[in-house]
């Protein structure tokens, strides 16, 4: 139990201790993070390969995925949705169009690929794959020190966390009705109550929460954790342009994890630079907060 959450935060902690400068740096640890995930989904394609049953147990992958994302992505909609209407957060919209979308989503779906590239080769029988695991632990730890760094690097003060009210409301009601669709999920598929809360707390980074959950459960648990995650991003994306103008928050909250990276550019079109340090401090907080709740419950 000690190992796998020491595992997780250790390597985490370490790379928040170091303090990237040098924009060419930043620049490498980036590019290297991405060829990171999509050597892990490959990994991941590989391990579905060698599952007992596949036709059974892909489908019910993809039913773990839709129970899972209805219940959490539906949970955070409704919650934001009822926080947005009661209090509105007012910002003047930036009034751009969002050409980019269908780049993004296209950009978005290349994670696929990486499965089942993975997938495909996985179904020769290569000597490599008997290290599998270890392969993955040594990723899962380099990944967690540079994820550290990239943390640290962006200059997000404690003191700009606490002041930010929006990004730290609308992370805490991701979070609650997050935990809250987990636990109805795990009901309905009649899966424990922490395997239900670990598969939800992914909040949208789907490269770790994959590897995470397949390490903690298998691959059947790991593969829908790593769907409902990227269905999230996928989601976020198409619902941008439509609710960016009369629900902000709604529209950030849903993003996720994503919120500091990968769909910056388009809350900041559609609602301008008042919603970038909320969206910030959210990625920020569920970025941290998503190794440390996923192994809580995977091991405590």
């Amino acid at each position: 139990m000690y190992f796998g959450i020491l595992i997780a935060l250790v390597p985490l902690c370490i790379g928040y201790l170091i303090k990237c400068k040098q924009e060419k740096w930043i620049a490498k640890i980036n590019q290297i993070l991405s060829w990171m995930v999509y050597f892990i989904l490959f990994i991941m394609g590989a391990e579905l390969a060698h599952l007992d049953n596949l036709a059974t147990n892909l489908q019910n992958i993809l039913f773990y995925t839709v129970i899972i994302f209805i219940c959490t992505f539906g949970g955070n909609f409704i919650f934001l949705m009822l926080f947005d209407l009661f209090l509105p957060w007012k910002t003047s919209s930036a009034n751009q169009t969002f050409g980019s979308r269908v780049k993004m989503i296209l950009e978005s779906l290349r994670v696929f690929i990486a499965l089942v590239l993975g997938f495909i080769v996985g179904l020769f029988p290569l000597f490599v794959w008997q290290y599998t695991e270890n392969i993955i632990q040594v990723v899962l730890v380099f990944l967690l020190l540079l994820i550290g760094i990239q943390l640290r690097s962006n200059n997000i003060s404690l003191k700009q966390i606490l002041l930010n009210k929006v990004g730290i409301a609308t992370t805490l009601i991701v979070i609650i009705s997050t935990f809250i669709g987990g636990m109805v999920a795990a009901l309905l598929l009649d899966l424990p109550l922490r395997v239900g809360l670990g598969m939800s707390s992914g909040f949208g980074w789907y490269s770790l929460s994959g590897i995470l959950m397949t390490e903690a459960h298998g691959a059947i648990i790991g593969s829908a954790t790593f769907l409902n995650d990227i269905l999230r991003e996928l989601f976020a994306i198409i619902l941008i342009p439509t609710l960016i103008k009369r629900y902000k928050l709604t529209t950030l909250g849903l993003c996720g994890a994503t919120s500091m990276d990968f769909t910056l550019p388009m809350l900041q079109k559609g609602a301008g630079i008042m919603i970038v340090p909320p969206a910030i401090v959210q990625g920020f907080l569920l970025t941290l907060l998503m190794p440390i709740f996923m192994t809580l419950f995977n091991y405590g």
